[in-house]
């Protein structure tokens, strides 16, 4: 008796333990909408491995593209997902950021006004209108959609980074400057807002950047080729050759930026 049920608390013992169920896929949304990427990754696998299947699957396949920056990925899934939910806004309105980000404009505006036109339309999807209406020079159609936007999301650094760049791409470089400061001081760690206000100051400065404490050759040539775009924008050509001779100097190798820019420059 003794032996018997050593050998069933042996066996008991030996046995591996029951496989965890899979999660589900309201988790894998939250894990998402948290940025916890390769957390959803996981467990996306583990659902699909689990028999999960069907338009929920597909659409958090979608995301998980979306939120990688897998565009080539997303697009033809969300474009899928949206034939079959065509009053789905939120669908349409990644669907178009994604064609946005991919350069395919027709799509891109397509799906905007569809995500646009629905009641629950959010700030990203009219963010997405304002740059296509940029894209096209269509600065009324900018404005307002920019206006809407910001109405959704008082303060969002990248709607006031967008309505920035709109204003730069009109010669508004005042404007845009204020705009881009304010998008600054909301999202400070923007690599992409820093460098354009960057430029909006560069173009509105008297000088050429000086060298700031401790800055490296390499940073210190991109502000100046960044400030030579800028006068070249601005019409002030002497200045522009300036800001690129400067930067080829100040690079301490080879910039080919910079060298391309000064000839275009003075081929002008």
């Amino acid at each position: 008796m003794i032996a018997a049920l050593l050998i069933a608390a042996s066996v008991a013992a030996a046995s591996p333990p029951a496989a965890a169920p899979p999660p589900a896929l309201s988790e894998i949304e939250h894990a998402l909408a948290a940025g916890r990427i390769e957390q959803a990754r996981l467990m996306i696998g583990r659902a699909v491995a689990g028999g999960a299947s069907g338009p929920q699957v597909e659409r958090l396949l979608a995301d998980l593209a979306f939120a990688s920056g897998k565009n080539a990925d997303a697009l033809p899934r969300y474009l899928q997902l949206s034939a079959a939910e065509p009053k789905d806004s939120l669908l349409a309105e990644r669907a178009a950021i994604t064609a946005l980000r991919l350069n395919n404009l027709p799509v891109a505006e397509l799906l905007a006004v569809r995500a646009t036109s629905a009641p629950a339309a959010t700030w990203r999807a009219w963010n997405a209108r304002g740059v296509l209406a940029d894209l096209k020079q269509d600065w009324p159609a900018a404005d307002g959609a920019y206006a809407r936007a910001a109405a959704l999301a008082p303060g969002e650094g990248e709607v006031l980074n967008n309505r920035g760049w709109s204003n730069l791409l009109r010669g508004n470089w005042s404007a845009a400057l204020d705009l881009f400061e304010q998008a600054a001081a909301r999202d400070p760690d923007s690599a992409r807002i820093a460098n354009n206000l960057e430029l909006a100051r560069a173009a509105l400065a008297t000088e050429l950047p000086k060298r700031r404490p401790d800055e490296d050759d390499r940073a210190w040539a991109a502000r100046l080729n960044d400030a030579g775009i800028a006068a070249k924008l601005l019409g002030d050509r002497q200045r522009a050759i300036a800001a690129f001779t400067q930067a080829l100097e100040a690079s301490g190798s080879w910039y080919e930026r910079a060298a391309n820019n000064l000839q275009a420059t003075k081929t002008q």
